[in-house]
Parts: C-alpha cells; sequence; structure tokens
C-alpha cells in the first residue's frame, strides 16, 4: 500500500496539497469515529479521477468507503481546494522553469464573433 500511495500522492505533492486543505472539524461533543486519513482520501480521488471508475467501484485498499470519499472531495470542492491547488502547482512549476509557455502563446489579433448565424 505504501508504494501504492506513494505513486498516487507523492511527498511533493501532499506537501502541497496540505497548504489548501482546510483544517479538520473537530466535534465540540468528542466520540465517534476516527477521520479517515486526508492523504489516502486524495490518493482515492486521484484513483477515481485517473482509471475513471466510478465511486462505487472504489477498491477497499483506500480503508474508506466510497460515501466518505466522495463526501470530501465534495467538501473540498466546495471549499476551492482543486482551483487553489492549480495555481500553486503552475506556480511551484514555473518557478522551477518547467512549464512550456509556447504552446499557449496567444495571438494579439482578437476577432469578435457573428451574432445569430448563417
Amino acid at each position: 500500500m505504501t508504494t501504492f500511495l506513494d505513486r498516487l500522492v507523492p511527498d511533493e505533492l501532499w506537501e502541497l496539497f496540505q497548504r489548501v486543505v482546510p483544517p479538520s472539524p473537530t466535534r465540540p461533543q468528542g466520540g465517534g469515529r476516527r477521520r479517515a486519513d486526508d492523504r489516502l482520501i486524495l490518493a482515492a480521488i486521484i484513483f477515481v479521477a485517473t482509471t475513471g471508475c466510478t465511486w462505487r467501484q472504489l477498491p477497499p485498499v483506500f480503508g474508506a468507503s466510497w460515501q466518505t470519499v466522495h463526501r470530501r472531495f465534495a467538501e473540498w470542492s466546495a471549499a476551492r481546494v482543486w482551483a487553489k491547488l492549480y495555481r500553486i502547482l503552475l506556480d511551484e512549476l514555473g518557478s522551477r522553469g518547467e512549464l512550456d509557455w509556447s504552446r499557449c502563446a496567444i495571438d494579439s489579433v482578437s476577432v469578435r464573433a457573428a451574432k445569430g448565424g448563417t
């Protein structure tokens, strides 16, 4: 499991992710089940995104139910974690000079779309 987890969520990605993920909520009354590990949940989300499987097809190797993984995905989406992580990744890669901007060239000419159609 360790190598599988490390392939899905390498240490460098995990460090960046920890900068944008909201803190875990605490229960004032205490008790209840222990919260599933964020790194395992992130690995499960990446697994679903990269394999194309459905949430329900998530293998039990992640140690959390598909409902838990999907709920955490929804929570993090509402907190805009993915947009923040994307921005941090671009900034990190850009500062290292590892982005190829040649494919992002924008022409200085802009053309307004015609209304209506033909």
